[in-house]
């Protein structure tokens, strides 16, 4: 690690990513964002399949890989054979955290396992990111994030209602069950300050989605409902609507009393604030339709822009749906510096988004797109374990790198 590492919030930390896709991978993405040295491994000659992932490859290049595998050093070994694995604890030996998505049990097949790297290496923050977690009846099988979404609920939920369960136009869960990954992980690293030791951290998919499902499960187990798809609107939360405007629609959530009392007055109907229809969340809930279809026939009348601007002007949150263009687009993105640009090889100007959360005195920083294939073997096996020039010629031609 160079100098300048330790002066990022993560920049003493070395963590070594195994597995592909996405859900292990964007824990890796996450703990880099923040400064760690992230050492990727990928299998020699093909790589993460992430590098071919995406709807548009212009140059025949994944617009997706540059982002999530950003701040990342790129080596190539092969962990099915015996010279990849023993390399492989080598350069464990010298990590912090193992990032890693393989089917439970895989490592430990290689002899991988953490009573083997805990033995070299008893501080060793073990990150497991799987669909069904490591132990339990389902832990073997193969498990996606779209399988994580449905057993962990959100699935059910999304969508309209006479229509079948919907998903996000994302990765939700695998980067859900990331997010989670990354969290307990530091987690982990917080405790080994006192302990001296290291622990695995166990982060499911299904279960990743499951902590998002608020009070879903007592909702059927004591009060006997059933949580089910509503389209734009959550249930018994009022007014909080997509509303018809003269050229395109408009969010309005305006379901607390005090801003709900002001959306009133706005529609120059302050009455409805003491209805008794309308007068409590309870009450609203109950009569949401009849209140849309007020605040709708106030809203279709204006233009879009106005609107907005009123009700900004009187504290009524609302909004609009943004597309990549507007968020390109929008003054309140660009002076945060929510997107960001770095100069990419083929692509040339490469926009994506900026590291977040955002810390005030020891930011994370994009520094690096994705690397190329390999692109770091010299520097890591070469600097980091010592091999000769002779050695790595020997392990690429015998295919281990």
């Amino acid at each position: 690690m160079s100098d300048d590492t330790f002066s990022r919030p993560l920049g003493d930390l070395r963590v070594v990513e195994m597995g592909q896709l996405l859900a292990g991978p964007f824990c890796g993405q996450l703990l880099g964002d923040f400064g760690a040295e992230v050492i990727k491994v990928e299998p020699p000659g093909t790589g993460d399949p992430m590098r071919e992932w995406g709807r548009e490859k212009p140059h025949g290049k994944s617009l997706w890989w540059p982002i999530l595998a950003r701040n990342k050093k790129s080596v190539t070994l092969d962990l099915r054979g015996s010279e990849g694995q023993a390399l492989a604890r080598r350069l464990l030996a010298h990590a912090d955290v193992l990032v890693e998505n393989f089917r439970p049990g895989t490592l430990e097949r290689w002899g991988l396992g953490p009573d083997e790297l805990h033995a070299e290496n008893p501080g060793l923050i073990i990150t497991r990111v799987t669909g069904y977690g490591q132990d339990g009846p389902y832990a073997p099988r193969a498990g996606f994030g779209s399988i994580g979404e449905a057993m962990g609920g959100i699935r059910y939920v999304t969508g309209d209602p006479d229509r079948p369960p919907s998903r996000a136009g994302i990765s939700l869960g695998d980067e859900l069950a990331g997010t989670f990954a990354a969290l307990g992980t530091l987690v982990a690293l917080h405790a080994r300050q006192r302990t001296g030791r290291g622990q695995i951290v166990d982060s499911a998919l299904y279960e990743a989605v499951l902590a998002m499902m608020e009070s879903l499960i007592p909702e059927w187990e004591i009060a006997g409902y059933q949580r089910e798809r509503t389209g734009s609107v959550l249930p018994n939360v009022a007014p909080s609507n997509v509303y018809p405007t003269k050229d395109g629609p408009v969010l309005i959530a305006a379901n607390r009393d005090t801003i709900w009392r002001r959306l009133a007055a706005l529609m120059g109907r302050p009455e409805l604030a003491d209805d008794e229809r309308f007068a409590t969340h309870g009450a609203r809930g109950a009569n949401a339709e009849e209140l849309d279809d007020l605040i709708a026939e106030w809203t279709a009348g204006q233009e879009s822009a106005r609107l907005l601007e009123l009700l900004h002007d009187n504290g009524v949150p609302a909004g609009l749906t943004y597309r990549a263009k507007d968020m390109l687009s929008d003054p309140h993105f660009r002076a945060r510096e929510a997107i960001i640009r770095l100069a990419h090889p083929e692509f040339g100007d490469f926009p994506m988004h900026n590291v977040f959360p955002k810390l005030s005195d020891t930011p994370g920083e994009v520094r690096t797109l994705g690397p190329s294939l390999g692109q770091h073997n010299t520097e890591i096996y070469g600097g980091l374990l010592n091999l000769t020039a002779e050695e790595l010629s020997d392990l690429s031609a015998a295919g281990t790198i």
